[in-house]
């Protein structure tokens, strides 16, 4: 599904938390899945942005991929020089090794901060721990990874509380690129940050990955930074995938109703541009026992008899752009029909 060669492919990925009973035996009595069957791919040197609103799975993809939680189900390959990796067979020795490889940058810049560590030994312990080498080649690599987050190396020797929540942040990217990996996980990293803030650290990811072509999985609820980053967008709903396309295209045409509710509910600071954001109505479902048909029917202006039956298929409606959505085309279009259809139906 991408042009470039993929460095990671997700193949039907399930995660399944079960769900226990209240009585003294306890015992499983279902299952919210959190994931539910997702494929993608993310090309070498690519950004892939995950976006979504809170509990439809974003994290939990992004979790899985790092091994940081078991998947139930699905394939998870890590292509690498050496041919590919299945990440799902990595026993507890060779994950630990590989784990070089793949790294995450965490939502909260002052809680995922021991702030009884210095920032030297902050960004040095994942290469202590991975065994880089002596203490002096470890201290060189702190130094210069430093730098390249244009961060002040004399400050190496303070603690997080004497930083703000830029400068925290960029010890948080610091750390997860310090053991150099091809793969990162970036969940929500902005989103604890103040607008002119987010900026620069957008750009200074965006200016690593054109230096060392690292590939990014960008999580995020904020459509406007996303635009910003990443080359493709996925559009996730419990536990689903409703639509996946090149930026630019899933931007301006829009195939399923949830993305265009997503995209309307953005501001404009052009005031010739009416702030109009589509209104949902309805339930979100409930992961552990989601509604027959599209998971989305039961907030869908456009759903009909068919939406409540039948799972709509994922499927390509343009080149590199995918839907799981029974009328893509009718909406693309501005078609009303199939929404007349439906309010006739009811």
């Amino acid at each position: 599904m991408s042009e470039t060669k993929p460095l990671i492919e997700v193949d039907n990925l399930k995660v399944h938390f079960p769900i226990r009973g209240n009585s003294f035996l306890g015992g499983t009595v279902g299952h919210v899945k959190a994931v539910d069957g997702v494929g993608f791919t993310i090309g070498q040197g690519e950004t892939l942005g995950l976006v979504g609103e809170s509990g439809s799975g974003k994290t939990t993809v992004g979790r899985a991929l790092l091994r940081a939680i078991p998947a139930t189900d699905g394939s998870l390959i890590f292509n690498t020089e050496d041919g590919p990796v299945d990440l799902r067979a990595l026993k507890t020795g060779a994950l630990r090794s590989f784990r070089r490889n793949m790294q995450l940058i965490f939502q909260d810049p002052y809680s995922s901060l021991n702030p009884r560590m210095t920032v030297r030994d902050i960004i040095a312990e994942p290469l202590e721990c991975l065994n880089w080498g002596t203490r002096e080649e470890i201290d060189n690599r702190v130094r210069e990874i430093a730098r390249r987050c244009k961060m002040n190396v004399e400050h190496l020797r303070r603690f997080p509380h004497a930083f703000s929540g830029g400068q925290r942040q960029r010890i948080c990217i610091a750390r997860a690129l310090a053991a150099n990996p091809r793969f990162i996980v970036c969940d929500e990293s902005v989103s604890a940050l103040d607008v002119s803030i987010q900026a620069e650290i957008l750009n200074l990811l965006m200016d690593l990955q054109e230096e060392f072509g690292f590939t990014y999985l960008f999580i995020a609820h904020d459509l406007s930074v996303v635009a910003q980053i990443a080359t493709r967008v996925a559009v996730m709903y419990v536990g689903k995938f409703m639509e996946m396309a090149p930026s630019a295209a899933l931007f301006e045409t829009p195939r399923h109703p949830y993305t265009k509710a997503l995209l309307s509910a953005i501001p404009t600071v052009d005031p010739d541009i009416p702030f109009d954001p589509i209104h949902l109505t309805g339930e979100i479902p409930n992961p552990a026992d989601p509604p027959p048909g599209c998971r989305f029917q039961t907030r869908c202006p456009y759903a009909n008899a068919q939406c409540r039956g039948d799972e709509p298929l994922w499927r390509d409606v343009a080149r590199d752009h995918w839907v799981a959505c029974h009328h893509a085309e009718a909406i693309a279009d501005g078609s009303h029909g199939v929404q007349d259809q439906a309010v006739a139906a009811e």
